[in-house]
């Protein structure tokens, strides 16, 4: 399967960072040794002196494709998730390309709920939530998307030949510790939340390796 997430996709999240927004999705990737589940920890490598969560609506394929019109994008899912980009922010910002940031082993936390794109459709109208500790960190709504899922479907499917339970992870919205002042990493001893509307709530507890 290929993880395969989107950069910069809200507005208000490309404004904190001081980034220029896309004119075309920011696409780059994770591996599969990136998922966990729900109640499994995120493992902070020592690498790492800040580290985030990024709440997400994670689409998954169910029928493949490629060069896939827009207005058959949907047929090509067969429904949503619950993701967490977890991204080592100082590595991420040292680099010119973010593999290895947003590539370490549990930096990629998925919900089991899978709902079905006949109860979601598109996606759009959706609250996503990050919870750090019980406070609230991330609040944002699908309906911000720079690029909708339809479209997000439509142009990976150009790149990459879409396949059965491929994942596209679709940004996330302000509010991450890297952009906050003072900013805030997860610790050692934290528990997150990513909690997307119609889907559910992914829970994971943060420990240091």
């Amino acid at each position: 399967m290929k993880i395969i997430c989107i950069g910069r996709n809200y507005a208000e999240h490309a404004a904190e960072l001081g980034d220029e927004l896309p004119t075309e999705p920011l696409i780059f990737g994770k591996f599969e040794n990136t998922l966990i589940g729900p109640g499994e920890a995120i493992v902070i490598p020592p690498e790492a002196t800040h580290v985030d969560s990024e709440a997400e609506l994670a689409v998954e394929i169910g029928r493949g494709g490629r060069r896939i019109p827009m207005e058959d994008a949907l047929d090509h899912v067969s429904g949503y998730r619950v993701a967490n980009d977890v991204s080592a922010r100082n590595i991420q910002y040292s680099e010119s390309q973010w593999t290895r940031a947003k590539g370490y082993d549990t930096f990629c936390p998925l919900s089991e709920e899978l709902v079905p794109v006949s109860q979601l459709g598109a996606g759009s109208g959706l609250r996503v939530v990050q919870r750090l500790n019980g406070e609230v960190i991330q609040d944002g709504n699908t309906d911000d998307l720079i690029f909708d899922v339809p479209f997000l479907v439509a142009y990976v499917s150009h790149i990459f030949t879409l396949e059965p339970g491929d994942l596209i992870l679709t940004g996330t919205p302000p509010g991450v510790g890297w952009a906050r002042e003072p900013k805030l990493s997860m610790q050692d001893g934290d528990r997150v939340e990513v909690e997307v509307e119609g889907i559910g709530v992914l829970s994971n507890p943060v420990v240091a390796e």
